[in-house]
């Protein structure tokens, strides 16, 4: 799993641009929360095993870049919760999940169904 940062408003633009060429998944983690380090560990486990290469994964520092996360939750129009798991294609959040209910193969579903 190969992590991007998302640290600004304009990278955000060009992840919704990007997302029209293939799925992005954004991930919101708090590092101070015990609970988000559960779920981006488990992400990190079993994402190789998931048939996931071809998404582009973008982790977000809620606690350092809050204005971005903001507006992440305000353009993709999802509640704010962390940590937080966004798939965003054709520049829409077409599935996320949150705290333990994040969950690879119903993501992998989304990416699945979104993509024939």
């Amino acid at each position: 799993m190969n992590w991007h940062p998302l640290n600004s408003s304009e990278q955000l633009d060009s992840i919704l641009e990007e997302s029209k060429q293939g799925p992005i998944v954004i991930f919101k983690h708090s590092t101070t929360c015990s609970i988000s380090a559960t779920a981006k560990s488990r992400l990190e486990r079993q994402w190789g095993d998931k048939g996931l290469d071809h998404v582009k994964t973008y982790y977000l520092d809620l606690l350092s870049y809050r204005p971005v996360s903001n507006e992440v939750a305000e353009v993709l129009e999802v509640r704010h919760e962390s940590p937080q798991l966004l798939l965003v294609q054709d520049g829409m959040c077409t599935f996320h999940a949150s705290h333990l209910g994040i969950n690879l193969d119903e993501l992998k579903k989304k990416v699945a169904t979104t993509n024939q």
